[in-house]
């Protein structure tokens, strides 16, 4: 048995291998074949020549990204072992707010990083992809940095009102109580951002906005950073009222995940009609996030994972049914009965 050891500079192994060896356990896990011994800075691996090679090349990958952004987590692990490396990322050392608590804040995954260059290079983008994927959290990032630096006046953050298999009628209090929780991971993600006297202040103010599409209707939206999140829950009249609301030196973002639908079932989403319409269209980024970028849990990628295997196999189904029922009619038609 071959023996390889690999020496961690200028790391404090309690931060690089997490509480209580999560990050050691997760390579171990992904390495089977290997017995990993890790005492202190100091990391001793054994097995066969072929597997410790490939191992120390993936390891090396973890270490440059570790020493790069400072955090590890299960997921930026496993992205790293099993091959889906970051690419090299034009501004990858941009940090794009100071959050509380010291937390620096960029993108830290390819997909992420391209949708932070597009929001630079276009005034409106559409951001696409699964939950968990970082759309929102990134463009609320890119909003509050683009509010620091002066670059416009405000930040509007919108959703469709559209519940997910609730009823907000039933709910306690006026309006603006009802839709809160509903708009609740917007304020999750600046509360990230920034202190809550300031939050506080820029909401009161109008600083900040974070309303249902619905008040977005007659509305021009100048000097501002518009997000309209969870675009999949938009019908067609929704979505084209909402981009047509852009004025003067604004961006705007648009996220969703087509997956999730929670219109009536004959409701086409406007989401998926604009990524159609516009496509091509001048002035207009598109990025398509995918379970690599995932950022929460480790869990939450092997859960969205096992949902599309099981929503293409009905998806299939259903085309398949609707097939055999076509064909047995034109069949019947073909042959009447007396």
């Amino acid at each position: 048995m071959n023996e390889r050891i690999i020496e961690l500079e200028h790391i404090t192994p309690k931060d690089f291998w997490g509480a209580q060896d999560i990050h050691l356990e997760v390579i171990k896990k992904l390495y089977p074949k290997l017995k990993i011994v890790a005492r202190g800075t100091t990391m001793k691996i054994y097995g066969e020549a072929e597997i410790l090679d490939q191992f120390q090349t993936r390891f090396d990958r973890i270490l440059k990204y570790y020493e790069k952004y400072s955090q590890l987590n299960e997921n930026i692990i496993e992205r790293l072992i099993l091959d889906d490396v970051p690419q090299r990322m034009d501004k990858s050392d941009e940090i794009l707010v100071h959050g509380l608590g010291g937390k620096l804040i960029k993108a830290t995954t390819p997909n992420q990083q391209k949708m932070v260059d597009l929001v630079y290079k276009n005034d409106m983008v559409f951001a696409v992809g699964p939950a968990g994927t970082g759309k929102t959290y990134t463009g609320v990032a890119l909003a509050v940095k683009a509010l620091k630096e002066k670059q416009v006046k405000r930040i509007i953050l919108t959703r469709p009102a559209v519940e997910a298999g609730e009823n907000l009628g039933f709910l306690p209090g006026d309006m603006k109580e009802k839709l809160d929780p509903y708009m609740q991971p917007l304020y999750d993600a600046l509360r990230d951002m920034l202190p809550p006297t300031t939050l506080e202040d820029y909401l009161l103010k109008g600083i900040i906005q974070i309303a249902p599409l619905a008040f977005m209707r007659g509305r021009t939206l100048d000097n501002a950073f518009v997000i309209l999140d969870e675009a999949q829950n938009t019908t067609h009249s929704q979505m084209k009222m909402f981009l047509t609301r852009m004025g003067k030196n604004a961006k705007f973002i648009i996220t969703g995940d087509p997956g999730q639908v929670d219109l009536p079932r004959k409701v086409t989403s406007g989401l998926r009609e604009a990524l159609r319409i516009l496509e091509g269209v001048e002035g207009i980024g598109f990025v398509f996030l995918d379970d690599k970028d995932i950022v929460r849990h480790r869990l939450v990628k092997k859960i969205v994972e096992a949902y599309k295997i099981v929503e293409t196999a009905n998806e299939f189904a259903s085309h398949q049914n609707y097939y055999s029922n076509n064909s047995s009619q034109n069949t019947q038609n073909e042959n009447p009965t007396s």
